[in-house]
């Protein structure tokens, strides 16, 4: 696909999906952990509450955003976060929270566990999808009033969260998946057991609940980030490519107030 010969200085140029071009890293992570932020402190000053789809991957905004709201005092009493996604047992339960893969043990240890106990948010107030209770997440989301931003990253097959391709339905359809278990692809189970194993495929689960595009696509903003080598053919695939089911990044083009951040790395020429 000639998307894929689009140079990093080219990049962003009559793209169908907004990207904002950074140096390193780090700076996609601070800007996404000042989005946070901002928008926190800006409705506890108007007296509303905040809402944010929070992924674990991308993750190096979180200490950005833990010195933030420890430093500025910046309590998350009326905040909540709805995590996307976690992986499942065989069997379709969460994998236990001291597993090293587990998101809900994550965000445990390392938000919610380094933030001033006098800023945090109520525990019911962290959420993650529950297989138990699929429902519960579009029911909170109505009862709150929608979400203010969804944050995420996009995966090796463009899904966003664990919103796997369904090439067989139309975008239309594609759009109204709700939360569900979903049985995850073997390219995902091999790219994640790479940077998060040290590649035991064998070890990386089958199955996970996940939001769903509905509800991502739902929210009044969309924030997504990538960073790697191989985001370099996703980002514009997500970018430039036509918006189909079978890549799911490319819905993101439809939505009002979507911005992917993009880092030196992944603007660089895929080949």
């Amino acid at each position: 696909m000639d998307y894929y010969h689009i140079s990093a200085q080219e990049l962003g140029q009559g793209a169908k999906l907004p990207i904002l071009k950074l140096g390193d890293s780090g700076e996609v992570f601070y800007e996404m952990a000042l989005e946070m932020v901002n928008a926190i402190r800006a409705n506890n000053a108007a007296g509303k509450h905040t809402v944010f789809i929070c992924p674990v991957g991308p993750v190096g905004q979180y200490p950005i955003f833990v010195r933030l709201v420890n430093r500025e005092k910046l309590s998350l009493k009326n905040c909540w976060f709805i995590n996307m996604d976690e992986y499942l047992t065989d069997d379709g339960q969460w994998i236990d929270q001291n597993d090293p893969l587990s998101f809900r043990g994550f965000m445990a240890r390392n938000v919610y566990g380094k933030i001033d106990p006098e800023l945090l948010m109520p525990e019911e107030q962290r959420v993650f999808p529950d297989p138990s209770d699929l429902g519960r997440i579009p029911a909170l989301i109505e009862q709150l009033g929608g979400v203010d931003i969804a944050f995420g990253g996009i995966g090796i097959t463009g899904h966003l969260a664990f919103n796997e391709p369904q090439p067989e339905l139309t975008p239309e359809q594609f759009a109204q998946l709700p939360t569900r278990v979903l049985d995850i692809h073997p390219e995902t189970r091999a790219t994640n057991c790479v940077g998060d194993l040290g590649g035991a495929l064998e070890d990386m689960p089958h199955k996970c609940v996940t939001i769903g595009m509905k509800e991502i696509l739902g929210a009044r903003k969309l924030r997504l980030g990538v960073f790697r080598d191989w985001h370099r053919a996703v980002c514009r695939r997500a970018a430039y490519g036509e918006i189909t089911a079978a890549f799911p990044a490319t819905l993101a083009q439809k939505h009002p107030d979507a911005l992917l951040y993009v880092n030196s790395v992944a603007a660089g020429q895929a080949y």
